[in-house]
């Protein structure tokens, strides 16, 4: 089965430092993202490679809680996220690049079913459409409040 992908980009009228401030906090994530119930860190202080928290969400009616971790960071520029449930990986990546009088912002998101069960991968080839249009629903307001905050700062 084939890999999910999905890429998103917003302009935000801000720097990329403001942006990257916004995006790299994590304790703030629950005040600044509105699909964010709560988050929890597990390994690790401020924003670096290794970084480890739990992220809950509301998310087709339901709260999920997912361990994520820094897995790549190039300051102001480009950082990446990753997760592991049920046997799926994915990557969450962040590019923030100058752009007129702010930042451009682009977000992709991959879901590689990997060792999932044969079960897991069925459903997800079932409602792998609805789950994407779910995704790109998410990621689309996690940058609209990603933009907010960063423009407010």
């Amino acid at each position: 089965m084939s890999n999910t992908e999905i890429q998103l980009t917003r302009h935000v009228a801000a720097t990329p430092a403001k942006v990257w401030a916004v995006l790299t906090d994590l304790d703030a994530a629950a005040t600044t993202l509105t699909g964010v119930i709560s988050t929890e860190r597990v390994e690790g202080e401020g924003y670096a490679v290794g970084t480890r928290w739990r992220e809950t969400r509301k998310m087709l009616g339901k709260e999920a809680t997912e361990e994520m971790w820094v897995a790549e960071v190039e300051p102001e520029r480009r950082t990446v996220v990753k997760a592991n449930s049920r046997g799926a990986d994915y990557t969450s990546s962040f590019t923030l690049a100058p752009s007129g009088d702010g930042t451009d912002l682009s977000m992709t998101f991959t879901a590689d079913p990997g060792k999932s069960t044969v079960l897991a991968r069925l459903l997800m080839k079932v409602f792998g459409g609805l789950g994407a249009k779910a995704t790109a629903k998410m990621m689309t307001q996690d940058l609209r409040d990603i933009a907010a905050a960063a423009e407010a700062a």
